[in-house]
């Protein structure tokens, strides 16, 4: 680790805290390019926990040390990058902009106290952040918002807020302007609105204060009003605004206090205006941070229950009491094996001390529930991959461990005597499906492995064995998902390729057809005869599958039916057309032959077997594909190109109705065959520009177009 930090240009000491009250967790989020990861190296230099700020390009950042990052040049994980500023340890949680990742977000969401939104001045911001501020209003979460890129040539400030204050609501107002330096077009400092000073940076960090020159005054005048009256319409003190409308002068620090409490119960939303590369805005964002984000001790902490379920009262964030932290990341470092991110909520987390580790409620991503005594070796601060070693984790930190056997991302850490559960977050669900291939016998093996690292460290993807198309397949969150997700396991030395996913596809008959099967040889010694005549009659879907015998004088002895049903069973479960099981029939035995000596039960399977097969020469065997019922949730601007897409996917939409949980949004619910969802993740998310998500379920089958089942019948052939 000493290399990785040499590298990094660690140069801050190990920040430690043994007070929740000194703590900051702060999540970045924002859409991908807004410049979140560059504005976390530049506050980590800004505070001196780095030498000199990496770029993005290079591939030197604190926070993108992922290889799949440094290739493609954006996060893909949540990395947690701690820093100290006032005497305060603030967490920054980076997390990833574009909606793959979206798990790694919900977790940077799980582990923060406040939410700290970039915007770019160039580009502005997309739909899915609109949609995060939402879900943060929801759960009253504080927030500001960092403009970011002031750098750029199209920079546009103004228009960055003006946009801000649309998309996200009132009180979204700025704490700064922009000041431009003398070439008029850069800039070069900030003018503070509440305390009417100018911050210089054209001498760099930490900026020169003065008071501002005659021509900003009246910019500084007329945005300043607008400011003061929304800190104190979310004053606690119901006279301030008569006492400012009646043109009394309010004092700066009343000013500042109430604006702090109003940020940091989530009424009010500061816009500060930053540059990474010229350090412009930085310490008065680190001012921001610690003094009006809220710590550990004022924010909500989730429920929690006994491991089976049972009651339990609610935590309070102190470091003397119970242990429960909560399990944000996991990863897999080729030196010191299993890497966890943890969020202490209650308690502390402590160096040789031994854990109850539990995870429930995940078996259907393919995270059997799972309880474990482990022993806690070391407790490490995270700088991005570096780890170094501290004392403890208290309440309200974020800390990492090392080399647990058993935990997984949204596990449960608690005391061994006394083991809880805490509930679980909202994790979306996978829904592009990747059906992967192991070129040897050893890459199979290796396969096994690195999938279970994977996932047990990304609830977003889960792993499927179909065993009706014997596919290996890997349910993901998009694209880009996918790409990491193999990029990864190519990484762990496996070599594979990816094929197309086949959809479990069943048989019928589309009329009714009689079938002879006959099966005489003789060989010397005892030989096989058996002769069964059947009535093949499809019933409705879902019906199943029946067997009726109506021999009559004993043409097949009585001992010999349930073997002609075996035989007629197990030719359904091999199918006759593509492969597939054959449902929805009636099969009806009406007579038949047999031997004193040469019938046998083997025989009269084969007889069974080849009577159905005979029937399907006569019956139109026919393929039936599975239909899904299909909720879509989408902005209401997209409901029209959602229906139109739907159509064209030989989908039945059902209706559409207003979203009962967010204001905007519509939900359609369709019909749709299973076929045409293969990419629909990746279909849907082009549409709706990244907003719109849906859920399936299985409802049916139903038959399928002929051209479609000719060209399965071909693959099969094909295949065989």
């Amino acid at each position: 680790m000493a290399q990785k930090n040499q590298e990094k240009g660690v140069t801050g000491g190990v920040p430690v805290v043994i007070e929740p009250g000194r703590v900051r967790n702060v999540v970045l989020v924002g859409h991908s390019g807004a410049g979140k990861t560059t504005l976390v190296e530049a506050l980590l230099a800004a505070s001196g926990t780095i030498g000199r700020a990496g770029t993005v390009t290079d591939g030197t950042t604190v926070c993108d040390h992922d290889p799949a990052a440094v290739r493609q040049q954006r996060s893909v994980s949540l990395a947690c990058a701690p820093l100290v500023h006032s005497g305060v340890k603030v967490n920054l949680l980076d997390t990833p902009g574009y909606a793959d990742f979206v798990g790694e977000l919900r977790a940077g969401l799980r582990a923060a106290d406040a939410a700290l939104f970039v915007v770019s001045a160039v580009d502005g911001m997309d739909l899915a952040t609109a949609a995060l501020w939402e879900e943060c209003a929801a759960v009253d979460m504080p927030r500001a918002v960092a403009v970011s890129r002031l750098d750029h040539p199209r920079a546009d400030f103004d228009e960055a807020v003006a946009l801000c204050q649309r998309v996200f609501g009132d009180n979204v107002l700025p704490l700064y302007l922009p000041m431009l330096g003398d070439d008029g077009e850069s800039v070069a400092g900030l003018m503070g609105l509440v305390t009417r000073r100018v911050f210089d940076y054209s001498g760099g960090l930490p900026a020169a204060v003065r008071d501002p020159d005659p021509e900003h005054l009246p910019a500084i005048v007329e945005a300043r009003n607008e400011l003061i009256e929304g800190i104190i319409a979310e004053s606690e003190d119901e006279t301030l605004m008569d006492r400012y409308l009646g043109g009394e002068e309010i004092d700066t620090e009343v000013l500042i206090t109430d604006l702090e409490k109003a940020v940091a119960r989530g009424h009010f939303y500061p816009v500060v205006p930053v540059c990474a590369p010229t350090g412009v805005g930085l310490d008065v964002l680190l001012d921001g941070l610690v003094a009006a984000f809220p710590s550990p001790l004022e924010h909500d902490l989730p429920p929690v229950t006994g491991v089976d379920g049972s009651p339990r009262p609610p935590l309070a964030c102190d470091p003397d009491g119970p242990l429960v932290a909560e399990v944000v990341k996991t990863t897999v470092d080729r030196h010191v094996g299993r890497v966890s991110l943890v969020r202490v909520f209650s308690g502390t987390l402590r160096p040789e001390q031994v854990v109850h580790v539990s995870g429930h409620g995940m078996a259907e991503r393919g995270h059997p529930d799972h309880d474990a005594d482990e022993r806690v070796a070391h407790v490490y601060s995270p700088l991005g991959a570096t780890l170094r070693e501290v004392p403890a984790g208290v309440a309200g930190d974020i800390c990492a461990i090392t080399k647990s056997g058993s935990a997984e991302t949204g596990d449960t850490i608690s005391a061994k005597d006394e083991p809880l559960l805490i509930a679980p977050w909202d994790m979306p669900e996978p829904l592009l499906p990747v059906a992967v291939v192991a070129r040897s016998r050893a890459d199979e093996d290796a396969l096994a492995r690195n999938l279970g690292r994977l996932v047990a460290g990304d609830p977003t993807l889960r792993l499927e064995r179909n065993p009706e198309t014997n596919q290996l397949v890997l349910w993901c969150m998009g694209e880009a998902h996918a790409d990491v997700v193999l990029d990864r396991l190519r990484a762990g030395g496996v070599e594979l390729d990816t094929e197309p996913v086949r959809v479990a596809l069943r048989e019928t008959f589309a009329v009714a057809a009689t079938g002879h099967g006959r099966h005489v040889k003789q060989s010397g010694g005892h030989g096989q005869y058996a002769v069964c005549d059947i009535e093949v009659q499809p019933l409705p879907r879902g019906a199943g599958f029946e067997f009726v015998d109506r021999v009559v004088g004993g043409a097949v002895p009585h001992q010999y039916v349930p073997s002609v049903e075996k035989g007629v069973r197990a030719q359904m479960e091999r199918g006759l057309v593509a492969g597939h099981p054959m449902v929805d029939l009636r099969v009806t035995l009406v007579d038949g032959k047999a031997h004193s000596v040469d019938s046998s039960d083997a025989a009269f399977q084969t007889a069974g077997a080849l009577a159905l097969r005979d029937a399907a020469e006569k019956g139109q065997p026919t393929l039936l594909e599975p239909v899904d019922e299909v909720v879509v949730r989408v902005p209401d601007g997209s409901v029209g190109a959602v229906l139109g897409d739907l159509s064209g996917r030989r989908g039945r939409v059902l209706g559409t109705e207003t979203d009962p949980d967010a204001e905007g949004r519509t939900l359609v619910r369709a019909e749709v065959p299973a076929t045409e969802l293969l990419r629909y993740a990746i279909e849907l998310r082009s549409i709706t520009s990244g907003t719109g998500t849906f859920r399936r379920a299985f409802v049916r089958y139903e038959p399928m177009p002929v051209h479609l089942a000719e060209q399965a019948r071909g693959e099969h052939a094909t295949r065989t």
